[in-house]
């Protein structure tokens, strides 16, 4: 499967990574970058190590011409509503970075492109794939942990200045905003795939004296499940030094607190287990954005791939994550009112 990658930000590296190892027979054909000579030297590297020849390309006309099976858009989500049309009109499955677009209206629009042309879609939500998030997923789905009755979500995390000082980071023209769009977005996808859909939220949103940015570096939450259960979430890219992000879920049957891939499990019977981490226990929570290991990222385009292939659903559907963004929105809401605001579809 010849894969077109759109954009040669932060992330790029780990995508390369995740192409390198990858065993569901996906291989990089092309970058799309406007800048020729970035591109020209971002592939000239990408080349080595792959350990093959990956093509320079300026413009859609000639990555299109390229027939790629499917594209890897990591743009800002400022350029993703355009590009987003031009693949799914060219029919192209896409999987793409958080967010989908800046706000909830641009992320419908995306959604929309790819959905009237029956085109696949992924989002690229990779703590999905972090075995002990799996695991949760599934006891929780079995009815063996008891009902969700209460969530708390945590996203300690740190940037400096200087990461704000990139232009247009964490700004609404740019990133649709802070940390919650940028950063806490991951947490909160993963906390609505384990616990379920949120009705209603009330929120602030601030930013604190510790940067200078357009966006909020601080967010608080109350959440109000479809299903009953309640939930708090706190979000900040100001804790400095950086912690990994966590999630404590009480149930019917006990508690399980989910810490970036190391999950403990006490249950009101007495029983209680663990699950070791992985190797790699980095999150990117720290000053160092990208210090997290690419197989989250190599297990999403496995997955991608394999789903476009058979007709199924990825393991981040659109329809999910414009749930995610929706809650966002709604949050903003919350915030800018001071008033509860439902979540809209």
């Amino acid at each position: 499967m010849n894969v077109l990658l759109i954009g040669m930000g932060i992330v790029a590296q780990t995508h390369i990574l995740g192409l390198r190892d990858n065993v569901a027979g996906a291989r990089l054909d092309a970058v799309l970058g406007r800048d020729p000579a970035r591109t020209t030297t971002f592939c000239t590297a990408a080349s080595e190590t792959l350990g093959y020849k990956v093509a320079a390309v300026t413009d859609t006309v000639q990555a299109l011409a390229r027939n790629p099976d499917m594209a890897l858009l990591i743009t800002p989500p400022d350029t993703r509503l355009n590009l987003a049309r031009t693949l799914a009109e060219a029919g192209v499955p896409t999987l793409m970075e958080k967010p989908v677009e800046r706000g909830l209206d641009g992320a419908r629009a995306v959604v929309a492109a790819y959905a009237d042309c029956g085109v696949p879609l992924g989002l690229c939500f990779q703590h999905r794939t972090r075995a002990a998030a799996r695991t949760l997923k599934d006891r929780l789905h079995s009815g063996s942990l008891g009902d969700v009755v209460h969530v708390e979500a945590r996203v300690p995390w740190w940037r400096d200045q200087a990461y704000y000082d990139v232009p247009g980071r964490g700004t609404y023209a740019r990133d649709g905003g802070g940390v919650m769009i940028n950063q806490a977005i991951h947490t909160l996808d993963l906390a609505l795939w384990l616990a379920g859909p949120v009705a209603r939220v009330q929120a602030l949103m601030r930013t604190s004296p510790l940067h200078r940015m357009e966006g909020e570096d601080i967010a608080a939450a109350l959440l109000h499940f479809r299903s009953g259960a309640s939930g708090v979430l706190t979000a900040s890219t100001a804790a400095y030094p950086g912690a990994a992000e966590s999630i404590a879920i009480t149930t019917t049957k006990g508690q399980v607190h989910l810490q970036g891939d190391h999950m403990q499990i006490d249950l009101t019977s007495g029983h209680s287990e663990a699950t070791a981490p992985e190797a790699s226990t980095g999150t990117g929570g720290g000053a160092d954005p990208m210090a997290f290991t690419h197989a989250w990222h190599q297990a999403m385009l496995e997955d991608f791939v394999t789903a476009a292939a058979h007709g199924r659903p990825p393991l981040a559907p659109p329809d999910e994550a414009l749930h995610v963004h929706a809650v966002i929105d709604a949050m903003e809401h919350a915030a800018r009112t001071g008033h509860i605001t439902d979540v809209g579809a």
